[in-house]
């Protein structure tokens, strides 16, 4: 039988196994090697040849210990349907049907969603991810009180440069009811999902997904530290997108921030 590319090549096999142990996906190290190295056909791999590598013809080529990096599941998208009356009781909330085009569109950078990834009883980390970049920003909370969000997120969005703090989109939660609280400190305007509807925050529900990896259901997030979560962050932040062409959001932002005067 043909030979495994990966057990034929070893620094095509380094390679791979470095970005498996930082928690690639096949498809995006695959991606990754055809969009850094091109032209390098011994430098190029598909995405069932690692997999085969990993669960088939393992012996001595990629380490088993390395399926371990692997994402075991993924979110279900939830169904398209209108929820019941908004019983949130956010005061002068804007709707995501005001936002502007460009928002729609991620023709401009700054736009964020942002929601709770929720852990055990009371324990709770908020995340903010740009929608052109799907660069994501984790930020820990003691509680969901809404004057504690509003400060939280804003003390994180204050990081960012100018040009990078244009709209928040948020899911109705009462969490974050202090929204002119954070607009107030960050000029940062804030519009509202429809009531159960998650799906209006499709950047957002994607990364909570990818996020899970590292913060499973029933983790107690009291524990985890903010220098914890930023690592985490970076893990995300630097892996290639196939929906970025296998570019890290990491560098999309940064591209962006080198390019503004």
């Amino acid at each position: 039988p043909k030979r495994c590319k990966l057990a034929s090549s070893p620094r095509l096999c380094r390679l791979v196994a470095t970005k498996l142990g930082k928690d690639w996906s096949p498809q995006q190290i695959s991606g990754w090697l055809a969009v850094t190295h091109p032209g390098e056909q011994a430098l190029q791999v598909s995405t069932e040849t690692i997999y085969r590598s990993l669960f088939v013809q393992t012996r001595g080529v990629l380490s088993k210990e390395l399926t371990a990096h692997l994402r075991s599941g993924r979110t279900m998208r939830r169904p398209h349907h209108v929820g019941p009356r908004d019983k949130s009781g956010i005061v002068d909330a804007v709707s995501i049907s005001e936002r502007p085009a460009e928002v729609e569109d991620r023709a401009v950078p700054g736009h964020w969603e942002g929601d709770l990834l929720i852990g055990t009883v009371d324990t709770q980390v908020a995340t903010l991810v740009e929608r052109q970049t799907r660069y994501v920003m984790l930020v820990k909370l003691d509680t969901k009180r809404s004057e504690v969000v509003a400060d939280a997120l804003a003390a994180q969005v204050r990081t960012l440069p100018e040009q990078l703090r244009q709209s928040l989109t948020w899911d109705r939660g009462s969490e974050l009811a202090r929204h002119e609280r954070f607009s107030l400190a960050t000029k940062v305007d804030v519009y509202f999902c429809d009531p159960h509807s998650p799906w209006q925050r499709g950047s957002n529900e994607n990364t909570n997904g990818l996020l899970r990896q590292y913060l499973p259901r029933g983790t107690d997030f009291s524990v985890i530290t903010q220098a914890e979560l930023d690592i985490i962050a970076v893990k995300l932040n630097t892996r290639p997108r196939k929906t970025l062409g296998y570019e890290t959001p990491a560098a999309r932002l940064a591209a962006i921030v080198a390019s503004t005067p």
